[in-house]
């Protein structure tokens, strides 16, 4: 089923309507005119509906380009920044990227492969709740109680494909994505079906799952100061990925915030 992508912008005024008064002077309809000026508008959304009640929101130019680097320049100098060794395919090693854990007290702990994060508390960084404010005011009504921040050093630091369709998000779990620095490619791919995971596994299975039922993908390119919003059943019916990219010479910070359940 192909995508459907829905464009919001800010909402254009009124066009037409009655003659102006002619007692309004020059100078009145000046001021009103130069408030209306400087009136910011808001960021334009690109909504790209999956199909079975998935949905993506994309906002290019969410934070203005001076205030998203300033950000990036905290983030980088004052989050503690670990590469903790997770397990793949049986395997400890090190993960392909920095990350740090901050999260509401009492919340359940994040566990991830073998990992269990520590969490710190957001008093710990004014940033990361100035950054929280302002994604919850671009998402009237929602509510995130944790962050998991991760940082790409290089080209080579990348995110496997995967969902976070954890119990504890709950079934329908919005999560936000807000990148600084790097940007970088954000892949969504289709599940497989229970006949294709049961066709068999290894490598020569992958090659022939790809080349009978190519899965149906998106990409979106998250440039400095973006977010990217999943919502709906994306997590159930949906796998993303950050795939390495030879180009990406400099650093990317990405925050994703999620709901957990209490």
């Amino acid at each position: 089923m192909a995508s459907r992508l829905r464009l919001f912008g800010p909402t254009p005024g009124t066009v037409g309507g009655s003659a102006p008064d002619p007692d309004v002077s020059g100078k009145a309809e000046g001021e009103r005119r130069e408030g209306q000026a400087k009136r910011p508008e808001p960021p334009r959304r690109e909504v790209t509906d999956l199909g079975g009640g998935s949905e993506v929101v994309h906002v290019p130019r969410f934070v203005a380009r001076d205030k998203a680097w300033e950000w990036f320049d905290c983030l980088d100098r004052t989050i503690p920044w670990r590469r903790p060794d997770i397990r793949v395919f049986g395997r400890f090693g090190p993960q392909p990227r920095d990350m740090c854990y901050v999260a509401d007290e009492g919340l359940t702990d994040l566990k991830y492969s073998g990992h269990q994060a520590d969490a710190h508390s957001w008093d710990e960084f004014p940033v990361l709740k100035d950054i929280l404010k302002a994604v919850h005011e671009a998402l009237p009504g929602s509510y995130f109680n944790s962050v998991l921040l991760n940082r790409y050093q290089t080209g080579s630091d990348y995110v496997s494909w995967h969902a976070d369709d954890e119990a504890l998000y709950g079934p329908t779990p919005a999560i936000a994505s807000v990148s600084f620095g790097c940007e970088r490619d954000f892949v969504l791919r289709k599940k497989p079906t229970k006949s294709q995971a049961a066709s068999g596994s290894g490598e020569a299975a992958r090659k022939r799952r790809k080349v009978t039922a190519p899965q149906q993908q998106h990409s979106f390119l998250l440039k400095h100061g973006s977010l990217l919003v999943m919502r709906g059943h994306t997590q159930r019916d949906w796998q993303h990925s950050v795939p390495k990219r030879a180009k990406a010479s400099s650093t990317r910070i990405n925050l994703t915030f999620r709901h957990v359940l209490t």
